[in-house]
């Protein structure tokens, strides 16, 4: 009977160890969908800071244009809870290539990008596995 016990207390305590994970997976899932969203836009409506810094990068605008694409698409997939990898995988890479452009071609501090990364990376990792 003893054994019955600490079976349930097992699987309980890992249930909600599993849907503490999950309710914090979301919650980094929204903070990086509201910051994708917000800097996507600023970029598809020709923000011009946006605008000066795609200038800078040197490819053109097109870029402006796709980058800010990605941003709100994978913003709002992130959204999705069967799509969010769809979303966060796209989003890692295209912070990967941000954090390149600040470091070797426009400067500035490369955190944000960083932090981004480590978010967009976690959720495509955990929601892989989840499937």
């Amino acid at each position: 009977m003893a054994t019955d016990t600490r079976t349930f207390a097992t699987t309980d305590t890992s249930a909600s160890s599993g849907r503490l994970a999950n309710v914090g997976l979301w919650v980094l899932q929204a903070i990086a969908a509201a910051m994708f969203l917000m800097a996507g836009t600023m970029k598809l409506i020709g923000n011009p800071e946006m605008v000066q810094l795609f200038g800078a990068i040197g490819i053109g605008q097109w870029f402006r244009y796709l980058t800010g694409t990605i941003e709100v698409v994978g913003a709002i997939l992130l959204l999705v809870p069967g799509a969010a990898v769809f979303g966060a995988v796209p989003l890692a890479l295209t912070m990967v290539g941000a954090i390149i452009a600040h470091l070797f071609v426009v400067g500035g501090n490369p955190a944000v990008p960083i932090v981004l990364l480590a978010i967009t990376s976690t959720v495509a990792w955990a929601r892989w596995r989840s499937r």
